[in-house]
């Protein structure tokens, strides 16, 4: 069975002034991986993937507090704790050494604790050991184990500190393992009618739905058998904090969006006809692009607009053009009211299924490419000519392709797209990005 491809999600959690934001950076280094031709893309940092011993996994910044009093302070902390109990698997619970234990700390440990999530307790700014040692233990008072110091500005002890929150995705890895079910995200901004797609698409056939409070990140998980075969729904619906300010709510949205995103085989993202694509859809799509899932995209609210012979022509048109980096994508017009095209949806997310896990073999690919490289032929720059040796699929979810080049730096990305283009022509690969990782090989002399 091929390896699910979902990342676990990290969340740090703490009052301001901690080192949160040092410790990202530190993490992270300013490596932060834009997308270079996904516009709408805004990184404020929000999420970044890290990578520590051969394992990657998702690092949330749960949000800044403005450390207005500190009612306010603890408000806005059990916020940020809720948002991580709610989105991640492990959960980074920051405190501060040289100002010591404080009635916030307490209270937003024992919210941890309670939501039966691992934590991992960082007590940060020790950048002296062996003076801070006593204050340190002081932290297990809290009563969520045993606190790890670090010192996020000298980059002192991270390395224990990220072998701990490792340690913890193991469990939640054997239980993704044991289940090969389709996993399907329906995303989108709210109010754009995702709920009622899901149960719309549930209707009577609701078989495991895990309503209980803490057993899915907060995104309720709802299996689905039709027609004898199983899909998982994860619908990010429900924010519900209709009080908060627009920036706020936009950032709840985003780190839903990816840790639903990155539990997903498939993403459907939802889109209001009567609205058409907005910004925040282009962000919400470049999140799914980024993380390579197979993408279909929903126009809901179908019945409600005015047709003639052209108008999903022309609909059409403006999505590829405002998403014109995924072109792969799968696009259907539905209407969650009237029930109107739903039935398609399930034949659509099964083939867009099938070809995010497809793979070539090598003999083909291999065909393809020498056709490719005779009917356009490669680059060359100061008399060197690009040659392509070699191509092999090395992974499902999405179809990743190594291809083995004389020199890197000739294989421009055009010609990366051309030969992208070819195996899409033998092969459709609808619905599902595709992959390629040039690797050089010298020539042989």
């Amino acid at each position: 069975m091929s390896k699910r491809n979902s990342k676990p999600v990290v969340a740090v959690v703490g009052r301001p002034n901690v080192g949160k934001s040092t410790l990202f950076n530190a993490l992270v280094g300013e490596n932060i991986s834009i997308v270079k031709d996904t516009p709408g893309i805004t990184r404020d940092r929000i999420y970044a993937d890290v990578t520590w011993l051969d394992t990657a996994f998702t690092l949330i910044d749960t949000g800044g507090i403005e450390p207005e009093s500190k009612d306010v302070i603890l408000a806005q902390m059990r916020e940020q704790a809720q948002v991580a109990i709610d989105t991640a698997d492990v959960i980074i619970f920051m405190t501060d050494v040289q100002q010591g234990l404080v009635d916030a700390d307490g209270k937003v440990a024992d919210m941890l604790r309670r939501s039966g999530k691992p934590v991992v307790l960082v007590v940060n700014k020790a950048d002296n050991f062996a003076k801070y040692e006593a204050d340190v233990y002081e932290f297990y008072h809290l009563g969520i184990g045993e606190p790890h110091a670090i010192s996020a500005t000298n980059r002192l002890s991270i390395g224990d500190m990220l072998d701990e929150v490792v340690s913890h995705f193991a469990d939640a890895e054997s239980l993704e393992e044991a289940d090969d079910r389709l996993r399907i995200a329906i995303v989108g901004k709210p109010n754009v009618g995702k709920s009622s797609i899901v149960n719309r698409l549930i209707g009577e056939n609701r078989v495991i739905v895990s309503e209980i409070a803490g057993t899915t990140r907060d995104a309720i998980d709802t299996g689905i058998r039709h027609n004898g075969k199983e899909y998982i729904f994860i619908d990010t619906a429900g924010l519900r904090r209709k009080n908060k300010v627009k920036e706020e709510l936009e950032r709840y949205m985003i780190i839903r969006t990816v840790s639903a995103v990155e539990r997903a085989d498939i993403v459907i993202l939802v889109i209001d006809a009567a609205e058409g694509v907005t910004e925040q859809d282009a962000k919400i799509a470049g999140i799914a692009h980024e993380r390579g899932k197979a993408v279909i995209i929903a126009v809901n609210k179908w019945d409600i607009i005015t047709k003639d012979n052209n108008t999903v022509k022309k609909y059409t048109g403006r999505i590829r053009e405002i998403l014109s980096y995924m072109p792969y994508a799968e696009v259907i017009f539905i209407s969650a009211v009237t029930g109107q095209r739903l039935n398609k949806l399930y034949d659509l997310i099964d083939a867009v299924g099938e070809n995010h896990a497809m793979r070539v073999s090598t003999g083909v690919l291999n065909e393809i490419m020498g056709e490719a490289v005779a009917l356009k032929q490669p680059p060359s720059d100061k008399g060197k000519r690009l040659r392509l040796y070699y191509i092999t699929q090395a992974a499902v979810k999405p179809p990743t392709f190594v291809i083995f080049v004389n020199s890197k730096e000739l294989m421009h990305f055009s010609y990366t797209r051309y030969i992208e283009n070819k195996i899409r022509e033998a092969f459709g690969f609808r619905g599902t990005p595709l992959k390629f990782i040039i690797r050089e090989r010298k020539e042989n002399k």
